[in-house]
């Protein structure tokens, strides 16, 4: 049987250290830490995000829920830390992890203002797509934003993602607007070239 017909080994819990970040796995002390770290830009972080992020409960039940989707198998959560003060500044995670098919998402991305823009995003992309296919061995990672947030499609799209297409009226928000989903992906053919982009090949 060919290695490809093995379905994913996915070891965790599991720490990717970068020069600038380290993503670390969540605790339940987290709910509180990224409600501190999240809080006086409730509304920059979270405008694209389609659940409901507004108060201290909302923290609680995001932690409660990544921890129900990791004992199902369904996701990895971290905590994304700045390496040189040691504070949590976001949270990032693999979800919808098909092990069968050898294929993973990375979303639910956050990040504090003072940190976007900057080496954060890109390192916690490459760090984690870095593990996917050369650690796992996946064929596939995937990537979707909502369809309106242009400033994330062209995030994607610069690590060298290549877009796939729009679920169109793919999921209602909280706030009753239905959303539009674009989808990108990263073939395991094609990281050596995505790698070289992000500057590690």
């Amino acid at each position: 049987m060919s290695s490809l017909a093995s379905p994913l080994n996915i070891v965790t819990p599991v720490t990717l250290e970068g020069s600038a970040v380290r993503l670390e796995p969540i605790r339940q002390e987290h709910a509180e830490i990224f409600w501190e770290a999240a809080k006086d830009a409730l509304d920059n972080i979270f405008q694209w995000i389609p659940y409901r992020m507004k108060a201290r409960e909302d923290f609680q039940r995001l932690v409660e829920k990544a921890f129900a989707e990791q004992e199902r198998g369904e996701s990895v959560v971290f905590a994304t830390v700045e390496r040189s003060s040691g504070r949590v500044i976001g949270s990032t995670r693999f979800m919808n992890i098909d092990r069968v098919n050898r294929r993973v998402e990375i979303g639910s991305t956050w990040i504090a203002p003072a940190w976007q823009r900057t080496i954060v995003n890109t390192e916690a992309k490459y760090l984690m797509l870095r593990h996917a296919f050369e650690v796992w061995q996946c064929i596939r990672v995937e990537l979707k934003t909502d369809a309106l947030n242009q400033r994330s499609r062209n995030a994607i799209l610069r690590i060298g993602a290549k877009e796939e297409g729009t679920l169109r009226r793919h999921l209602i928000t909280w706030t009753g607007r239905v959303r539009d989903t674009v989808y990108f992906s990263i073939l395991d053919a094609e990281w050596p070239e995505v790698k070289a982009r992000l500057g590690h090949g």
